[in-house]
């Protein structure tokens, strides 16, 4: 079997890794090939040099090699329909078609299908760069703090909180004026800011059947205790069952999952793929907790990917598989009596202006259940060795069987192994589960 990875981060060197371990991928003697790679897919995989927004030179070269099955990792060519073009030629492909894939791409699609099937979800206006008054005079009458979302896809960092009316309005010029998200802005959403404590949770499907992956807890902000500007994710840690109970788990999949499934069904977009969820879990009285949607994207997240995929015992391929072909209701899902730990290393001043070409040293990590898995690296000019090339740099993956806090512990351990100039890490992933921070 012939399979290629869209994509060239750290989600895509997690998903290949576990697509690589599956037993079915090693018993039909198959090959992986991935669109750019990095010095960590090249490991495992053919680089293909096509970029993953380039949507007919990949299909081009899934029909000239016969690629048998194609995974998609980042949401721009999902919202560019490669999912579409690929089974109109009768190619395999994991991920949602554009229609579907406006759950991620259109964050007013999104909230109005979920006022429209009841789901919950924060309370929202949505208003655009030709009702600027309106969207002033209905800050001026809301309650701070009050959240802003940019309508389009804007590399998970198109959310801002503003704490009062001026900052607010700031935000506004920002995204319409200013354009800091492109066109991605011109269109936006104000909601009311939630309380609580986040969960990220991934949803495998095939339109009507699901598997639910064990939960996680991403690391936004770029400071400590949550602190600074949002990123594309600074770690996370899996599964976060702890943090909620098995009534808590049942509402999530009966008032959120299944009426989404059953939404975009009805609404003629049936979805297949990776169902990302993020979620919100109020506190109300008694202790009673209640979800809430804060979004919902359209493929595996960055970097919980990388600490829920080595958790998955059962053949990751054959789950992917399963969802193109819907059969999902066969699949068994088995995962691994263990704790995940991934925490990024990044590039000094992200998620603001840094600097690239730093060379990397302690990479020769040979640790069993410990993965660094790259992102934004490159090779030197005389291929040599490896340098820095963005924001975010590498993941390092850390798994243990008897605690999440010896998890934590494994995965900083490791990383105090790797150094380039100028890295930044966070020194209390994981510090909501453990209630201890990494010294």
């Amino acid at each position: 079997m012939k399979i290629l990875i869209v994509g060239n981060g750290g989600r895509e060197n997690a998903i290949a890794r576990s697509i690589f371990e599956s037993d079915s991928f090693k018993k039909s003697n198959s090959e992986l090939f991935c669109t750019v790679g990095n010095p960590g897919l090249d490991k495992i995989c053919k680089p293909v040099n096509i970029k993953p927004t380039e949507i007919q030179e990949l299909l081009e070269f899934a029909i000239n090699e016969k690629i048998d099955f194609t995974v998609v990792g980042p949401e721009i060519p999902l919202s560019l329909g490669i999912a579409d073009e690929f089974r109109k030629r009768g190619l395999k492909i994991f991920g949602p078609d554009k229609c579907a894939a406006e759950i991620e791409s259109s964050k007013i699609f999104a909230k109005n299908l979920m006022q429209k099937y009841r789901i919950p979800t924060a309370k929202f206006r949505e208003f655009s760069s030709g009702n600027i008054k309106e969207a002033c005079e209905y800050l001026l009458c809301s309650k701070y703090p009050v959240v802003i979302k940019a309508d389009g896809l804007a590399a998970g960092k198109g959310v801002i909180i503003a704490n009062n009316f001026s900052e607010a309005k700031e935000v506004l010029t920002d995204l319409t004026e200013n354009k800091i998200f492109g066109d991605s802005g011109l269109n936006f959403i104000i909601e009311e800011f939630l309380t609580g404590f986040e969960l990220s949770l991934f949803v495998i499907t095939d339109g009507t059947d699901y598997v639910a992956l064990p939960f996680s807890q991403d690391h936004k902000k770029i400071g400590e205790g949550d602190t600074g500007k949002n990123t594309g994710g600074m770690g996370a840690y899996a599964p976060a069952d702890i943090m909620i109970n098995s009534d808590l788990h049942e509402k999530i999949m009966l008032e959120i999952i299944e009426p989404t499934l059953h939404g975009m069904k009805k609404e003629g977009r049936k979805y297949k793929g990776c169902l990302y969820c993020g979620l919100m879990i109020s506190e109300f009285e008694h202790g009673v907790l209640v979800p809430y949607v804060i979004e919902f994207n359209a493929r595996f997240g960055d970097p919980e990917t990388q600490a829920v995929l080595p958790l998955i015992k059962s053949d990751f391929l054959e789950l992917l598989i399963a969802s193109e072909e819907e059969t999902i209701r066969n699949y068994k899902l088995e995962t691994f009596d263990k704790y995940a730990c991934c925490v990024i290393l990044a590039s000094g001043g992200y998620p603001d202006k840094y600097e690239t070409n730093k060379v990397i040293n302690g990479l020769d990590i040979n640790e069993r259940d410990v993965f660094v898995f790259h992102s934004g690296t490159k090779y030197s000019e005389d291929g040599t060795g490896i340098l820095t090339n963005g924001g975010r740099v590498l993941s390092v993956v850390a798994l243990d069987g008897t605690s999440m806090n010896n998890a934590i512990n494994r995965c900083y351990y490791t990383a105090g192994k790797i150094h380039f100039d100028k890295m930044y890490l966070r020194k209390d992933i994981g510090f909501k589960y453990s209630e201890k921070k990494i010294k």
